[in-house]
C-alpha cells in the first residue's frame, strides 16, 4: 500500500514538530520555509526540506506541494502568507489541507477560502493547561462531540476496592469505564524492582478498582464534572 504523502509549509515550533513526528511514524514529507537556517535544521529529519517562498505558486508547485495528499500551514501570525498559502495548495490541487490559525477570523477565511481543516494548538495547550490546573486528577480528555468526551482520570478513592458493578459509576453518574490502566511491581529479567503497566481493555463488571488506578472512562462533560469532585 502507498504511504500519504504530507507536506508542511511553515517551519516554526509547531510545524517543525509535526513534520517530525509524521516522518517519525515513516509517512514521506516535504518540508518547505523560507528560512534556510531552519529548513537546515530539520533536514535529516524528513523525506525532503526546501527554501521557498509560500506564496509563491511556481515554486510550491516546482517543490512538489501538489504530490501530497496532506498539507499543514503552519505559518504562526503571518495571517496574510498562510491565507495565500492555502489558496495556492487548493488550486494546485491538494486534496487536504490543514490549517493552523490564531484568530476566529484567520479561521473563518481559511475555511472560506477552502481550508478543510482548522487547528488551533495554542488554544488547545492553553485548554489543557488550564483542565490540568483546574482538575489534577484528569491526566487526559478528548473531545468526541459537543457532549461526549472521552478522559483518562486517576481512581477517586471513594472507588478503591470495589468493583466496576459496585462503583455505581455507570448507575449514578452515567459513565462508562472502557479500560483501567494499572501499575504492577515486578522484579525484571536482573533482579531488579520494577514497575510494569498492563492495561485491561475490556474490564467486566467484577473487575476491582485499585488505588492510583487510571480509569478510561465515556461520558457527557457534566457528568464527568461530576466524577471529578468525588
Amino acid at each position: 500500500m502507498v504511504k500519504k504523502q504530507f507536506g508542511v509549509i511553515g517551519l516554526g515550533t509547531f510545524g517543525s514538530n509535526v513534520a517530525k513526528e509524521l516522518a517519525a511514524k515513516g509517512f514521506p514529507v516535504l518540508a518547505i520555509d523560507n528560512k534556510e537556517i531552519v529548513v537546515n535544521r530539520i533536514s535529516s529529519f524528513v523525506t525532503q526540506a526546501i527554501v521557498a517562498d509560500a506564496t509563491d505558486d511556481i515554486a510550491l508547485k516546482d517543490a512538489g506541494i501538489a504530490d501530497c495528499d496532506t498539507v499543514i500551514i503552519s505559518m504562526g501570525e503571518d495571517i496574510e502568507t498562510s491565507i495565500l498559502a492555502t489558496l495556492i495548495a487548493k488550486d494546485l490541487g491538494v486534496k487536504n489541507v490543514i490549517v493552523k490559525c490564531v484568530s476566529p477570523w484567520h479561521s473563518k477565511i481559511a475555511v472560506k477560502i477552502g481550508a478543510d481543516k482548522v487547528v488551533y494548538p495554542e488554544l488547545e495547550m492553553a485548554k489543557k493547561l488550564a483542565q490540568s490546573m483546574a482538575s489534577p486528577n484528569i491526566l487526559e480528555q478528548i473531545e468526541f462531540s459537543k457532549d461526549y468526551n472521552l478522559v483518562e482520570i486517576i481512581a477517586p478513592e471513594i472507588l478503591w476496592g470495589k468493583t466496576i458493578k459496585d462503583s455505581g459509576i455507570r448507575n449514578k453518574y452515567g459513565i462508562n469505564i472502557i479500560a483501567i490502566k494499572r501499575q504492577t511491581p515486578i522484579v525484571n529479567d536482573d533482579g531488579q524492582a520494577d514497575i510494569k503497566e498492563e492495561t485491561n481493555v475490556t474490564p467486566a463488571p467484577d473487575d476491582e478498582i485499585l488505588e492510583n488506578d487510571v480509569l478510561v472512562v465515556v461520558g457527557r462533560q457534566e457528568q464527568i464534572d461530576k466524577l471529578k469532585k468525588l
